[in-house]
């Protein structure tokens, strides 16, 4: 399947970091230190966070859309994008519509984040929602077939991995002698494409991605060797690491890139979300935790005495959903 993948070339992925650079952040990163931490991890392990919260959309996945929207032909920007999401895909699809110039009808869940559905409306989007994620597909599909709409996927497609590539080229950038880097998996448009960047610039770093134990699909599809879909409904605090399947690119290119995929529990998750408030100050969405979760849980002994990158990947919350989250969490810590 390798042979079949398109090739994430350094030269290309630094032509689209160059396009996408006057439309997005350049996220800073900083060292994790505290006594919170220092206590969980060896202390010889040393820790840097790629403060991707900070990107427009408040999270990594504008890069992707962004890539995606800017090789629409002037006729399909005249139709305008569609897009379907648990939310945070839905608020980068209508921040990309926006800003070339289309408009973005985007098809949500019900159970979408609240926070999330009031910043898709802020950039301009047009939302329906959906009762569950098989009328959410078949509605977008409806509106490609009868609208001409464009359907930007959340995580599947060249172009899609190659506006993520831009965020591990930063990283490697921004601190080059990194052991490892741990980034989140959903469906693995985020992995594929940082994974990629990272390993074609310091091919002895380790990269390692990590899911929920309730929708570890990429593990699954890992274990199988070919894209799969879980036999029962995903489940997390983490939703937008949560989608039922995987898809044959981005897999493929995990597959090819990550050293390995782990997975972490809920709980691991909201222990990770209250070290990051307490050492790092940092309010987060459980998605962005779960680099934190790997390398507090099945990554610890691996990585002891590294330089580690972590991701944190976004912020979209309601304050009372991430308080309730983040009280699991100090309850965990004691």
């Amino acid at each position: 399947m390798s042979t079949e993948l398109p090739s994430l070339d350094l030269g290309e992925i630094r032509q689209v970091a160059a396009t996408l650079a006057p439309h997005l952040v350049r996220t800073p990163v900083t060292p994790l230190q505290g006594h919170t931490l220092n206590a969980l991890l060896d202390p010889a392990t040393r820790v840097h966070l790629k403060l991707e919260l900070f990107q427009k959309t408040g999270t990594f996945k504008a890069r992707g859309a962004l890539n995606v929207a800017m090789q629409l032909t002037p006729e399909a920007l005249a139709r305008g994008v569609t897009a379907v999401s648990a939310g945070n895909h839905a608020v980068a699809a209508a921040f990309a519509a926006q800003a070339v110039g289309a408009s973005a009808k985007v098809v949500v869940q019900r159970t979408a984040n609240p926070a999330r559905l009031a910043a898709a409306r802020g950039y301009g989007a047009e939302i329906v929602l959906a009762d569950d994620g098989t009328q959410a597909f078949a509605e977008m599909d409806r509106i490609v077939s009868e609208e001409g709409r464009t359907a930007i996927h959340p995580f599947e497609g060249l172009h899609t991995s190659l506006g993520t590539a831009t965020l591990g080229l930063e990283f490697i950038e921004q601190v080059p002698d990194m052991d490892a880097v741990i980034i989140a998996v959903g469906g693995g448009g985020l992995a594929s494409g940082a994974a990629a960047a990272i390993k074609e610039v310091h091919p002895d770093c380790a990269v390692y991605g990590v899911e929920p134990v309730g929708a570890a699909v990429m593990r699954l599809s890992f274990d199988q060797g070919e894209a799969m879909r879980l036999p029962e409904p995903p489940r997390s605090v983490a939703d937008s690491l949560a989608p039922p399947m995987t898809l044959p690119m981005s897999y493929g290119l995990c597959r090819r890139y990550l050293t390995d995929v782990v997975t972490v529990s809920d709980d691991e998750i909201c222990r990770a979300l209250a070290v990051l408030f307490r050492d790092g100050k940092l309010a987060v969405e459980p998605a962005a935790a779960a680099a934190l979760a790997a390398l507090l849980g099945p990554l610890r002994e691996t990585l002891a005495g590294k330089r580690v990158g972590l991701v944190v990947c976004g912020a979209n919350l309601d304050h009372a959903t991430y308080a309730d989250l983040l009280a699991k969490g100090e309850a965990m810590l004691g």
